[in-house]
């Protein structure tokens, strides 16, 4: 809603009445004159002084304007001869706040993180000599229109948010401003453009400027849009749009130059400054390309693109001869021609892909802690994580797991930091003065502020509890002590922070700290004084601590005690006191000294130790002293509880909020703490002290080695980035390192001119050589192990062999080596062949390429005068090697460029200029040459370095100081980045193709073959990766490519086209190796001079094939053909590129049950009532019928019929396994679904159900993996079924005889297919590189498909079609996996018409009449107007290309798999990768959840106590709340990245009924209880260090029982988070049910009216009887039992991808799903009989037990088919549900003995639950849940 307001327009100066001034302010000589040209009153602002003369808006630096439109107009004319500058503050997404200023005042583009300067130039005609400069005289009103969003994001990449403030300062003439997010034209009325029927915006009557009567807007007025570009004047950094199209620039033009004018085409900065917004439009249009017909030539023209960190937006434009006119006045820069839109090149499609997704880098970890302090090291209020600075950058540590979270966005190192009581603000500070202060949302991590301080520089925060209250404490500009008190309780709520109070002193101050028990009261400490401070009346009151004798001690630290009724304040110093202060009477109470040990003997008097840290908790002490030690103390001082010696002095020490773990720093880098239970220490972080200056990493063991100018060489484990090595080196300073590529061997090298070698497993120096005379400035080893090479600052190189453990001098050479050249880690380096030796020398201006193993001199290559037009030399700073041929060279030089040579010959293969603003001093490419690192300053980019021309790049900061060094770790996962701190960062892109024009290489097809049009597109399909994630991880295939073949011509006897038959004779010539070519690419279609008949071909491209499918007689394959799948599928195939593809979840439980007895019908004890959950595994699994109402989807292998208006459900059973796909006849009376193989099932099912009655007609069976796609005739006479990536054939049925009338194996996947509805006997497919059309010809009885292939054109850019739809008649419209449309006239068989639909793989389309829906991997659904297609194709190349533009847009939870939508295309049905259906209305523009479910396994269902709802919690860490009379998702409480394992609801006795609660434990250990009533979580407890298993309340519900993984119980108080037991008896073992219930008091023998259970992995029973109010608790019963029986079992085997599944593989096990190969152990209180104690899996055999407490023996067993997975009883009647991991599950009747088998489920039953009332019961296997209703309970 705050945008409503503002649209279309807003006029700034009316809306904040600049006349009253009471909502702006003025400065200087501000008036108001009437302009002559605008006839109305203006604001006139001049002066000599721009700063003293201005306007701003609003009135007070901490106000917003507010304003979110994205374009500002500012009408304005500057004044003759004069300067002026504009001011406007933008504040982004994340709170930052940016200044962007224009000015004639300034010469040259300059940038910062927090600041733009843009000059406003106005030069003369074509002379460009004084770029910057006044305004001419005859300077015209102007409309500067700013892209306020694209200013952030193509120079900052930053996301605009709104208009925070603007200052107009002099000397200019300013009309008004005005914000939009409309992009008006202001030389066109809107009457004019009504007239013209013009496609722009016109401008308001309100901002247009008058125009007299026949004459141009232009010849008065001056329109620059900024960013903006144009294709005609591609060299112009920012063009300006002031006159028509055939304007000649004759007079003064005002233009904004974003950086140094510099008229090259390459690029100059990380971003291009040109952002063309060419059609002025209010909708969304996609870029359309419409491919030019056959015989029309077209040529290409300049393209201006934008290559920013989020990608680039391109205007192609094309030209013929006979031009068209432009409206007038448009002021559109461009030349129309007669062909006005043309498909993009083929090099421009390969200059546009940018790497994805956006940002490419993502910080994962920092090694490092202070820079400017190491003091600043803080607690979080649940004790969990440490909140701590490194250098910029401030760190979240979580103890437990480790675990780093980042906020980002100060630009110096952070000097203080305070957290408020609550956890939920956190204030920063930076050092550098003027120092700036940050407020962020600790939960979030978003900056809510950024404020300047009154305070130069900041020493001390402090923060209220409440968070309302932050003092700061510094210097101020004059080196005066000052306190600053902010009012910050309105931050939190889109306030700013206000300045309450401030008081400057004369006191010295060391610690500053607000009192927890009072907001208004702080004390302080320093040098020979303690105040105690008050904020009272506006203003900070302090007054001094008498202290008597100790007036002269300096103070270090303080602490408030922290009992409420407490008075104490705790100072140390740093002579060893500690003083006891009274605060209320202002008197020091005790006195205390810490003094060294002495002897004996020895005097009592002398230095204290000095104390630099305090920290008090409710009954401890915790002091940290200099002499690094950490003393904890009884608050009487008594005697010493605990002592710990650290590696430095200590800086700070911080009690944690329970007082059970002291937080310590040094001020040698050291961050820990000590566990005070335990006494046991654990240390956080270790880092460097000074700069680091290097770093090697090492692949075998994955190490990391630095060194820093601290004197230190650092080994770093690179998984845990844990230390390993410290090597300290007091005399020399190490200044290089370098791993051995195969030995456990690292060298490093010293300014003093060494070189050691050191061996890690010894840890010793091996040797040591001493050849050079002066720093070592360069050492690099070969990568084969061979050679070590070495240079100094002396100008030698040395070469070394280091092959063997010992190295040794082979050459030493002098004066070789570069003496001044640029300090930087790459000065040597060696090739990826370890062949070639390459380095900065003999001078800065040349770089020398040597053998590496002869050190012969190869090349010399001057790079001084690479750049012939520069007028100075080149230097050169950094070198590296391409990883892979061809060898190439990178060289980065003084003039910001990296030039790449060609390493043999010397010569430029390209450049990038204008890599950084500074020098870049170092250089990395990945292994695959597709990132391109360079560092320099405090910035690293990544760049796209397989794009040849102009490639982008992403911007990434955090370092205070320089980056020193970045590198690629060996697995080419992450990078490192050295500096200040190591960075390791995640790199976020998976692994892609090549683009065209790599530089890349790839080995071309033997000469003896011809590479075919889809070559290329077969290899896309074997190097990409799926977008969605894996199940398994992939295997090598041993299989060779596939051998396909084309036959020249047709067959004998043919027709034309090429015949290939299902016959299978004694002939092989199709398989012998004559007829294959063998190729060590990828595959790739060969011709042959002849072939025979029987030889298998895909057609090729472009010219028509057949497929001749010869019918069997009476539906039954014939010996002749029959279908052999070792022969089809010699070879398996990769999955290809496209999230299309079907891909069952694996499944580890065993087979399903064989001879699975079903009860009779009518005698069922249970009915299936409801399943909840939808596959959003399967594809295209969901039916609806608007007209009808039907709707159906799948749930693992069960297909379920909803009525959307009741929410009953039928649920059709028969699949075994997962079903993929479903169909619905035209005729809506019958449904086609498809399963996967595996389990009882060899092959595929294919299920023919009538729809009216809900029964299986028929099972079909042909495919082996998997089914693709389903599709119904129009007639409904015939059924194709498609089969997957790894099953590849094609098959038609007849729906009249259910007999297989043909099947084609396809030599590539087929992604999709669908009928024309305009053309019965047409059938499309997609696939890799081309669109099939299949025409069915059928003579008799016999059935044949006529194929055509078309080739997909280049212009379009795609390598796969993934999707299709038949839309008008003739239209076909294909989605492809690069996220583009394009249009088939399958008339003619051409593509018309492209564009680009989506920024992923497009995956469902769907079209009906005018409009089209597209879904994609992006999660976007979008709708599109395509009504002006059909004209495209009838004009050609002579249509708009503005006519398809997308209408809505929908952003989802998942992957686009499902879609059905009504005729009209206003409402819909859409299911996604996340198991949601979404109802989809695109006239309100919303979506609504339909069906959800949890991703993956339920692993509990709890019921309330008044049985109106139930919960589940799962693996994706979600506990959901249900309504059980609906079963609709009520409630849902989400814990990111941790698991729910176990849950309980508290019983009705626990109080008011009310409030209900719920107790959830996780994998991490920690237990929430969640308010359900409230829906909020209450309660976060973390009694365990293991993973939750097992939790329950007691039964008054008052305490909480929770398990472990390591078979610990914890007793836990939810009133007070307490945890005040742990019991450890069955400690070792697992805990898998822990159960409660009451009793008799007295019963059993024992105490209590608590009964309860606990069961562990290792067949142990314990029962317990407590009374947890009284602190008692007594062992019963304790069973145990022997382990079971080992059984023979078939395990399946997961088949590879493309293969045929293989057959069971027999073990011996008692229990193959779990991973130890034993059942659970389950046991439960019998309802019926408290006495009774139920257990199953905890004996021999599978059987169920019935102890009894009283007689302590078994009384009956009940015996199982399988050992139980799951287990419930009835609540009510004498029943027992029992779980299968054979996917069954069995309701027993206890007292008969009688049981009934269901089946349903498609994998282990995990879970069995009765409701309280026994008339439901719940079952869960994976993600499903079943809802059974019980009948005869």
């Amino acid at each position: 809603m705050a945008r409503v307001w503002q649209h279309p327009f807003i006029n700034v100066f009316r809306q904040f009445k600049v006349d009253e001034w009471k909502r702006s302010t003025k400065e200087g000589d501000v008036a108001t004159v009437m302009d002559k040209t605008l006839k109305c009153t203006v604001y006139r602002v001049r002066g000599s002084i721009s700063a003293s003369n201005y306007i701003q808006l609003p009135k007070t630096s901490t106000q917003s304007l507010g304003l979110t439109g994205r374009y500002l107009y500012l009408l304005f004319r500057p004044m003759s001869s004069k300067h002026f500058v504009i001011h406007l503050d933008l504040a982004t997404e994340d709170s930052q706040v940016i200044r962007v200023s224009l000015s004639n005042l300034f010469k040259e583009f300059k940038s910062t993180a927090t600041w733009l300067q843009f000059p406003f130039i106005c030069e003369t005609g074509t002379s460009r000599k004084d770029l910057a400069g006044v305004a001419p005289p005859a300077a015209r009103w102007t409309c500067l229109q700013l892209d306020l969003q694209d200013i952030l994001l193509v120079y900052l990449n930053r996301r605009y948010s709104h208009l925070k403030s603007v200052r107009l300062c002099a000397s200019l003439l300013i009309r008004s401003l005005y914000t939009s997010d409309l992009c008006f034209n202001p030389a066109v009325t809107v009457a004019e453009a009504r007239r013209a029927k013009l496609p722009v915006t016109p401008i308001p009557r309100e901002m247009a400027f008058p125009v007299p009567k026949g004459e141009s807007w232009h010849d008065h007025y001056i329109h620059i849009r900024f960013p903006s570009g144009s294709p005609a004047a591609p060299s112009e950094l920012v063009q300006r749009n002031c006159s028509p199209p055939e304007a000649v620039f004759l007079r003064h033009v005002p233009q904004l130059l974003p950086r140094p004018v510099a008229f090259s085409k390459s690029r100059q900065d990380s971003v291009s400054p040109v952002v063309q917004m060419l059609g002025p439009t209010a909708s969304c249009r996609a870029p359309l390309g419409l491919l030019s017909e056959d015989g029309l030539s077209c040529e290409y023209s300049e393209v201006s693109t934008v290559g920013g960190p989020r990608g680039r937006r391109q205007e192609p434009s094309a030209s013929s001869k006979a031009p068209d006119k432009l409206a007038a006045g448009s002021g559109l820069q461009v030349s129309v021609r007669k062909l006005a839109v043309v498909p993009t090149a083929p090099e421009d499609v390969a200059k546009h892909e940018s790497f994805l997704p956006d940002p490419v880098l993502r910080l994962k970890r920092v090694i490092g802690f202070g820079g400017h302090s190491t003091k600043w090291a803080l607690w979080t209020k649940d004790g969990a994580a440490i909140v701590y600075p490194c250098h910029a950058v401030i760190v979240v540590l979580r103890i437990d797991t480790r675990e780093q979270c980042f906020f980002l966005g100060h630009t110096d190192k952070v000097s203080a930091l305070a957290l408020d009581g609550n956890n939920s603000l956190l204030a920063s500070a930076q050092a550098r003065p003027p120092s700036m202060l940050r407020l962020w949302d600790f939960q979030t991590r978003s900056c809510l502020s950024l404020f300047r301080s009154p305070v130069h520089t900041v020493c001390s925060l402090s923060f209220s509890d409440s968070g309302a209250l932050l003092c700061c404490i510094g210097k101020d500009h004059h080196g005066k002590t000052m306190v600053v008190a902010w009012g910050t309780d309105q931050v939190g709520r889109g306030g700013e922070a206000v300045i309450l109070a401030k008081a400057n002193t004369d006191v010295d101050i060391q610690a500053f700290e607000v009192a927890f028990f009072n907001e208004t009261r702080m004390a302080s400490c320093g040098r020979g004084s303690v105040r105690l401070w008050r904020l009272r009346g506006g203003g900070l009151r302090s007054c001094p601590v008498d202290l008597g004798e100790h007036h002269a001690l300096e103070f270090t630290d303080l602490a408030f005690g922290k009992t409420q009724d407490s008075r104490t304040l705790y100072v140390c110093s740093r002579s060893g006191h500690i003083l006891e202060i009274d605060h209320q009477r202002m008197a020091v109470r005790h006195t205390r000294r810490l003094l060294p040990t002495q002897t004996p003997s020895g005097p009592l008097l002398g230095p204290g130790i000095a104390i630099s840290s305090l920290s008090v908790s409710q009954a401890e002490c915790a002091v940290g002293s200099e002499d690094g030690y950490l003393r904890l103390w009884p608050l009487d001082f008594s005697s010493e509880l605990l002592e710990a010696e650290h590696e430095g002095p200590i800086s700070s020490v911080h009690l944690s909020p329970d007082g059970l773990r002291v937080l310590s720093t040094t001020s040698s880098g050291h961050l820990g703490f000590l566990d005070m239970p335990s006494r046991e220490y654990s240390m956080l972080v270790r880092s460097h002290t000074a700069l680091v200056l290097a770093l090697a990493t090492e692949c075998n063991r994955g190490q990391l080695a630095t060194v820093s100018r601290d004197h230190t060489v650092r080994v770093w484990d690179l998984a845990t980035l844990q230390q390993l090595y410290d090597l300290t080196s007091p005399e020399e300073a190490p200044c290089a390192v370098a791993f051995h590529p195969t030995q456990p061997v690292f060298f490093c090298g010293f300014s003093s001119g060494a070189i050691h070698s050191f061996s890690l497993e010894a840890s010793k120096v091996l040797v040591e050589h001493r050849c050079h005379r002066g720093a070592i400035t360069g050492l690099v080893t070969s990568p084969d192990g061979s050679f070590l090479f070495s240079a100094c600052s002396q100008g030698t190189l040395a070469q070394y062999h280091c092959a063997a453990t010992c190295c040794r001098v082979l050459r030493v050479v002098a004066n070789v080596v570069c003496r001044d050249a640029h300090p930087s880690p790459n000065t040597l380096a060696v090739s990826g062949d370890s062949r070639l030796l390459a380095f900065i020398g003999p001078s800065k201006y040349t770089v020398t390429i040597m053998d590496a193993a002869s050190l012969d001199d190869l090349l010399r290559i001057d790079v001084s005068t690479l750049d012939l037009a520069s007028s100075r030399l080149d230097v050169a700073v950094a070198i590296c090697f391409s990883p892979a041929p061809p060898s190439h060279l990178l060289v980065s030089t003084s003039s910001y460029k990296v030039v790449v040579l060609d390493a043999t010959s010397g010569r430029v293969v390209r450049e990038l200029c204008g890599v950084h603003p500074v020098v870049c001093s170092s250089l990395a490419l990945s292994r695959d040459s597709r990132f391109l690192l360079t560092a320099a300053d405090r910035a690293i980019k990544v760049w796209d370095y397989l794009t040849q021309s102009d490639p982008s790049c992403q911007v990434y900061i955090g370092h205070s100081e320089p980056v020193q060094a970045v590198a690629f770790t060996p697995d080419q996962q992450h990078l490192l980045s050295v500096g200040d701190a190591i960075f390791l960062w995640d790199i976020l892109a998976s692994p892609e193709r090549s683009p065209p024009g790599s530089v890349r290489g790839s080995p071309g097809p033997p000469a003896t073959c011809e590479a075919g049009p889809n070559a290329r597109q077969l290899e896309d399909a074997v190097s990409r990766t799926n977008g969605l994630p894996r199940w398994q991880v992939p295997m090598p295939s041993q299989a060779t490519p596939p051998k396909l073949s084309i036959c020249a011509g047709p067959s004998e006897g043919g027709d034309g086209t090429f015949s290939v038959s299902d016959e299978e004779g004694p002939s092989e010539e199709s398989h012998s190796s004559e007829g294959l070519c063998q190729a060590s690419g990828p595959p790739m279609l060969v011709q042959k001079e002849a072939c025979g008949a029987g030889d298998r071909a895909w057609g090729v491209a472009g010219a028509p094939w057949g497929l001749d499918m010869l019918p069997h007689p009476h539906g039954q394959p014939s010996k002749q053909g029959t279908w052999n799948p070792s022969r089809a599928r010699t070879q398996p195939t990769a999955r290809p590129d496209s999230y299309k593809h079907f891909t069952a979840r694996y499944k580890a439980s065993p087979l399903m049950a064989k001879n699975v007895s079903s009860p009779a019908a009518g005698g069922e004890w249970l009915h299936l009532k409801a399943v909840v959950g939808y596959n959003g595994n399967g594809r295209a699994n969901v039916i609806w019928r608007p007209d009808t109402g039907f709707f159906a989807y799948t749930c693992g292998c069960l297909v379920v019929v909803e009525d959307l208006h009741s929410g009953s459900q039928q649920h059709w059973l028969g699949h075994s396994e997962e079903i993929s796909t479903l169909a619905l006849s035209h005729s809506a009376q019958v449904l086609a679904s498809a399963s996967g193989c595996g389990g009882t099932a060899s092959c595929c099912q294919i299920r023919i159900w009538d729809v009216p009655g809900g029964s299986c007609q028929q099972l079909l069976s042909h495919h082996c993996t998997a089914v693709q796609a389903l599709a119904f005739s129009l007639d409904d006479r015939l059924l194709v079924t498609l089969g997957d990536y790894g099953d590849r054939t094609l098959v038609l049925w007849s729906m009249a005889t259910y007999e297989l009338l043909s099947s084609t194996h396809l030599p590539e996947p087929v992604h999709g297919m669908a009928f024309n509805p305009w053309n019965a006997g047409e059938l499309a497919c997609v696939g890799q590189g081309a669109l099939t059309l299949c025409l069915l010809q059928q003579r008799g009885t016999d059935v044949s498909l006529q194929l055509h292939r078309e080739p997909i054109p280049e212009a379009v850019g795609a390598g796969e079609l993934t999707s299709l739809c038949y839309g008008a008649v003739s239209l076909l419209y294909c989605g492809s996996n690069a996220g583009q449309v394009c249009v088939w006239d399958t008339s003619v068989g051409r593509c018309f018409l492209a564009w680009e639909a989506d920024d992923g793989e497009i995956g469902v389309l769907l079209c009906s009449g005018s409009r089209l829906v597209s879904g994609s991997n992006t999660r976007r659904l979008r709708l599109w107007a395509v009504g002006a297609v059909p004209e495209l194709r009838h004009k050609g190349s002579g249509a708009r290309s503005s006519s398809v533009f997308m209408e809505r847009e929908l952003t989802l939870d998942g992957a686009i798999v499902s879609a059905v939508f009504h005729d009209s295309m206003d409402m819909g049905v859409v299911g996604t990768t996340a198991g949601t259906l979404w109802y989809v209305s695109w006239a309100e523009g919303t979506s609504t959840r339909l069906i959800s479910g949890h991703r993956s396994k339920v692993n509990e269902v709890v019921f309330s106590p008044s049985e109106s709802h139930c919960a589940t919690c799962g693996d994706d860490g979600s506990v959901r709340v249900w309504s059980l009379s609906s079963m609709e998702l009520v409630i849902q409480f989400q814990v990111l990245n941790q698991s729910c394992l176990c849950l309980a609801w508290s019983p009705l006795s626990c109080g008011q009924p009310e409030q209900q609660h719920m107790a959830a434990g996780y994998s991490d250990g920690t237990l929430r209880v969640f308010n359900v009533s409230r829906i909020s979580m209450e309660l976060k407890m973390h009694p365990h260090l293991a993973a939750l298993t097992a939790v329950t309340f007691s039964a008054d519900g008052q305490t909480i029982l929770s398990g472990d993984k390591d078979g610990l119980v914890a007793v836990s108080r939810p009133h007070t988070g307490m945890t005040f037991c742990v019991l450890s008896d069955h400690r070792g073992a697992p805990i898998s049910t822990i159960q409660s219930t009451t009793k008799e008091y007295g019963d059993f023998g024992v105490k209590g009216t608590d009964l309860w259970l606990a069961t562990s992995g290792d067949q142990r029973v314990s029962v317990w009887a407590s009374n947890w109010l009284q602190d008692c608790c007594e062992l019963v019963d304790w069973l145990s039992f022997p382990a079971p029986t080992l059984m023979e079992v078939e395990v399946p085997v997961a088949p590879q991808a493309g293969t045929v599944p293989t057959h069971p593989v027999t073990a011996w096990c008692a229990f193959p799903q779990a991973s130890d190969c034993s059942p659970p152990s389950l046991a439960a209180f019998c309802p019926w009989d408290r006495t009774l104690l139920v257990c199953a899996g905890l004996g021999q055999d599978p059987e169920v037990v019935f102890y009894s407490l009283c007689q302590k023996q078994v009384v009956k067993k009940i015996p199982l088919p399988f050992f139980a997975m799951s287990l419930s009883l009835s609540p009510r009647a004498c029943f027992m549900a029992i779980g299968f991991a054979e996917h069954v599950l069995r309701l027993v009747d206890c007292v008969s003995g009688a049981s009934q088998d269901f089946a349903g489920h498609d994998d282990g039953v995990q879970l069995c639950r009765f409701a309280p009332s026994a008339s439901l019961l719940f079952t869960a296997a994976h993600n499903e849940i079943f809802v059974w209703e019980v009948t005869d309970c």
